[in-house]
């Protein structure tokens, strides 16, 4: 029998490369990873990378959608109070224009509907977390303002009439604000106005008319708000959709890097036995003279 020169060599670098894998087996048993270099699986990582980016993406719009949702329901709160304020205003103008009413009995429907003007141009200036929500873009500036040295008293809007947006990780464009020039300056200029001739002599003829002004001025505020809560229903779901999309990548991203301890056990134990296989065999050719395996 010849012996080989390279037997030794072969069997030290076997015994090399199974200490080698037994050590990637243990780091992975001990890290629950199977993929923790570029090296190891370049398909996994990148894939890996890719979720991740989503996941990213998904994660920032479930936060922004939260804040604007808390936005929106500030904004529906605020004009369901006008819409209160208004009926009340459409009461006491219907009233006034149906009836002559006495000077003390005028003079109280005047305070009345200016105290509802008042309240309508506070909640016109409502704050959200240190912005205005009814100024469009311009969140710093107090949209409303009222003069009343003129009869009727004018309304002045300092905000734009930008309406802003959030656009979804599928693209869909949800509208989370409402400029108060899209309802409040046609209703306080409304409210101006019935207010000016209820301090005039010939209530009941000028206040017919404004009583059906103050009546589509609700509508409208009725209207605006109906958009303010389709946006919030939008939120809401998109929001919900896509904390389930996030979760399903997460899961995803999670079995491309993740080890299967199982696995990895059954494929440790194989290695320890040709890892001491490999020793035994060593160590035995190290106390026998090679002579012996040539016969």
């Amino acid at each position: 029998m010849r012996v080989d020169p390279n037997y030794l060599t072969k069997l030290s670098s076997q015994l090399d490369q199974s200490t080698n894998v037994e050590a990637q087996l243990t780091a992975e048993l001990s890290s629950g990873l199977r993929v923790t270099s570029l090296s190891t699986d370049p398909v996994a990582v990148a894939q890996s990378t890719i979720l991740n980016s989503a996941i990213s993406q998904q994660d920032t719009y479930v936060q922004v959608a939260s804040g604007e949702s808390s936005r929106l329901q500030a904004t529906d709160s605020a004009l369901g109070e006008v819409v209160t304020q208004l009926t009340s205003a459409v009461t006491l103008a219907t009233a006034g224009a149906n009836s002559i009413q006495n000077a003390s009995g005028q003079t109280a429907t005047l305070a009345q509907l200016t105290g509802i003007r008042d309240s309508i141009l506070s909640l016109a200036n409502t704050s959200y977390s240190g912005t205005y929500l009814f100024a469009g873009s311009q969140g710093t500036t107090k949209p409303f303002s009222i003069d009343t040295s003129t009869v009727p008293a004018t309304t002045t809007y300092a905000g734009d009439a930008v309406a802003q947006s959030v656009v979804t990780p599928t693209g869909q464009s949800i509208q989370v604000n409402l400029p108060g020039s899209a309802v409040f300056t046609s209703v306080l200029n409304t409210l101006n106005q019935l207010i000016g001739d209820f301090s005039g002599s010939n209530v009941s003829t000028a206040v017919a008319a404004d009583s059906a002004s103050v009546t589509a001025a609700l509508g409208l505020v009725t209207d605006q708000r109906s958009v303010i809560d389709n946006s919030l229903s939008r939120l809401q779901a998109t929001s919900t959709y896509i904390q389930t999309q996030t979760a399903t990548a997460t899961i995803a991203q999670s079995s491309l890097v993740s080890a299967n301890p199982a696995d990895i056990a059954t494929q440790l134990s194989a290695s320890e036995t040709q890892n001491q296989a490999l020793m035994s065999v060593i160590s035995s050719l190290g106390k026998t003279d090679l002579f012996d395996y040539t016969h």
